[in-house]
């Protein structure tokens, strides 16, 4: 199944309806962000999960990152949240940030050798997120296999995965282009574990902390 939409309105209800539907049942599609493609699933069923990793070439050693409709999904998701995780998410949700922070005990979620913790991000996207307002938290990665760029365009994505995915839909070339910044909350220091689309100045102002740059 191959989805297109205009990317000034959106989804259309009918379409939103079945993909919402196809991801809830496990299905695993390409979407687009407003940094670069995602392939992603329902973030509460460990067999989806699975097969997304296995699309995306990886092992349970690299989680995928979960994408959200608002920014109260933090305290639906997220124990223990510092300060600096809301200034940041105040500032720059919807938009190309990841915030890695402590996962609720009794969430139940088996994405992978988490730790613990939870990669969150809010994209700016209406129509990824009018998707995870009608599905829920999905876990989203970048859609590459490993070792590629993340694709930037459906073309791309489907170059990368072809038949292995159950939808495509097309967002036209992603806005941004580069991958979303991560910040690891959830150890002590706050630290980036990726640099992407903002810089590690901007968000240690905003943030009101240092965080330290990804160690070498």
């Amino acid at each position: 199944m191959s989805l297109n939409y205009d990317a000034h309105s959106g989804l259309a209800d009918a379409d939103c309806h079945s993909l919402a539907a196809l991801v809830r049942e496990g299905g695993v599609i390409v979407l687009p962000t407003d940094t670069v493609y995602g392939i992603g699933t329902i973030a509460t069923r460990p067999e989806a999960i699975t097969r997304l990793l296995a699309a995306k070439g990886r092992d349970r050693q690299m989680p995928p990152p979960v994408l959200v409709p608002t920014a109260a999904s933090i305290d639906e998701l997220c124990v223990n949240v510092p300060e600096a995780a809301y200034r940041l998410a105040e500032a720059y949700w919807p938009g190309g940030l990841t915030l890695i922070l402590e996962a609720r005990p009794d969430l139940g979620w088996d994405l992978g050798e988490t730790n613990g913790t939870l990669a969150v991000r809010m994209p700016d996207h209406e129509a990824t997120l009018a998707l995870l307002a009608a599905t829920g938290p999905m876990a989203v990665t970048s859609a590459n296999t490993t070792g590629n760029p993340p694709a930037i365009s459906i073309d791309e994505a489907r170059g990368y995965f072809a038949d292995r995915v159950d939808a495509y839909v097309d967002g036209g070339q992603s806005r941004v282009g580069t991958a979303s910044s991560i910040i690891d909350l959830a150890h002590g220091q706050a630290r980036a574990l990726r640099v992407g689309a903002l810089s590690l100045e901007e968000l240690s102002q905003t943030a009101g902390i240092v965080i330290a740059p990804p160690a070498s």
